[in-house]
């Protein structure tokens, strides 16, 4: 059977395991890399660039090395193959869980219950939640759903497309690592330099591709290419900023603005100011659904450029054989 449908049926598993499943309460392989690579970093941590660089080779080319080696261990066997890319596409993805989180938030807003709400608040994000009155709950939540679509589900199926299980797991690795060494704190500002850097490369591919599913599955189609176009680069993140201005336009609402984050104060330009309205708390479950709706769009497009990469491939290899034995 052809590498791409082995793939495809893998990935398509995998997808539909997260939103069966979900994430394992515990022992979940994610949460295994951290631990490990948070071993690594116990070990080689100085306050220096290179030494940073360093942790984040290591840990990520541990995790595209596993991959690739559980690759050639299963190729011969179709089953296999589509049972290894199915365990990795849903070690990987985290749509069900953001989902999950996103509308435990809702309910106890919807039900006026703040105090349960600041305290799910962190599943989500690293906002201070005790700064936060309903309203601005409701958009930390929104603005988490629109970038972690990106950064749990869309991000690991372009690199699992372009990658296969290599590209699968590398991209988390990167992934965790940002979010565990790379942000501008003290201790992290050098060390972590690497792993933000590296990540803002990987998050590129996933974020466009977002973007521009956001616009096509959301309400107002024509509103978020708008916010995107105007807004996105005015965002500190080069990545979140196409995400988040996607989401802003397609359900019509405004994000962005001051948050408190990490001890820190934080005034980000406001997006999709001119058209959109204030978040209100139904907006959660619209962003979860837009959510929803922006991964099963990305499996079919990912799925369909991995197929048409490989029969474009295999005619070239066809036409460059042809040539060689008329010449």
């Amino acid at each position: 059977m052809r590498a791409d449908r082995l793939y495809a049926y893998g990935a398509a598993t995998g997808l539909l395991g997260d939103l069966l499943l979900g994430d394992p309460r515990r022992g979940h392989p994610v949460a295994v890399f951290g631990r490990a690579a948070g071993a690594v970093e116990r070990v080689l941590w100085r306050d220096h660039r290179g030494w940073g660089a360093l942790h984040t080779a290591v840990c990520a080319g541990a995790a595209v090395g596993l991959g690739a080696a559980a690759e050639k261990a299963v190729r011969r066997s179709p089953a296999a193959s589509v049972a290894l890319v199915a365990a990795a596409a849903w070690a990987v993805v985290g749509g069900s869980s953001l989902v999950r989180e996103a509308r435990a938030v809702g309910r106890a807003l919807e039900a006026g219950d703040i105090d349960t709400a600041r305290e799910r608040l962190p599943h989500l994000c690293g906002r201070d939640p005790q700064a936060l009155d309903a309203d601005g709950i409701a958009r930390a939540v929104v603005e988490s759903v629109a970038e972690n679509t990106s950064d749990a589900v869309v991000g690991a199926l372009v690199w699992g497309a372009a990658g296969g299980v290599p590209g699968l797991l590398g991209f988390r690795a990167v992934n965790t690592l940002d979010a565990m060494v790379g942000h501008r704190s003290p201790k992290y500002l050098r060390y972590g330099w690497a792993a933000a850097r590296l990540d803002d490369v990987a998050g590129w591919p996933g974020a466009r591709l977002t973007a521009a599913l956001a616009a096509v599955a959301g309400d107002e189609p024509r509103g978020a290419v708008r916010a995107w176009r105007a807004d996105a680069h005015r965002h500190p993140s080069p990545n979140a900023g196409p995400v988040e201005a996607s989401f802003a336009g397609a359900l019509g609402v405004r994000l962005g603005g001051t948050l408190s984050y990490a001890g820190r104060v934080e005034h980000r330009p406001v997006l999709n100011a001119a058209a959109g309205r204030p978040v209100a708390v139904r907006d959660i479950e619209r962003a979860a659904r837009l959510s929803r709706r922006v991964g099963l769009l990305a499996l079919g497009v990912t799925v369909a450029a991995r197929t048409a990469a490989h029969v474009a491939a295999t005619r070239f290899a066809a036409t460059g054989r042809t040539k060689g034995r008329t010449s």
